[in-house]
């Protein structure tokens, strides 16, 4: 038998396409897999307690620190119910450690998510 070139040729591109679209499905579904497999891995993470979602993790956090930072703005005053003989100066004094400390707290998010991307860098290394 015989076959003209061109025939040969588009036949063999034909069946590379075929064999190409196979591997692509392939690589997918390789791809799929490893994607549901780290799933897994995390939800059982979760379950045996060794992660959160940093949305859960900064919520707590925040509510936290609310808590700490009203504790913290109403002690001068506290101190000043339970002292009246402190001068002005030490109160005042005490104002401003606890507005520091406040500062502090406020950043708390920052700080979360500075102390994530630092532990990342170091798995990863």
């Amino acid at each position: 038998m015989y076959y003209e070139a061109r025939a040969v040729l588009d036949n063999r591109l034909e069946k590379a396409d075929q064999a190409g679209n196979n591997s692509d499905i392939e690589a997918e579904r390789l791809r799929l897999t490893r994607a549901q497999a780290e799933g897994q891995e995390i939800k059982n993470e979760l379950a045996r307690g060794k992660t959160a979602p940093m949305e859960i993790i900064t919520l707590s956090l925040s509510t936290v620190a609310g808590a700490a930072s009203g504790i913290l703005d109403s002690l001068p005053l506290d101190i000043k119910r339970k002292f009246p003989e402190l001068d002005t100066q030490m109160i005042e004094a005490i104002r401003r450690h606890c507005v520091k400390a406040q500062n502090e707290i406020s950043r708390l998010d920052e700080v979360v998510v500075e102390q994530l991307r630092d532990y990342l860098e170091q798995q990863d290394a």
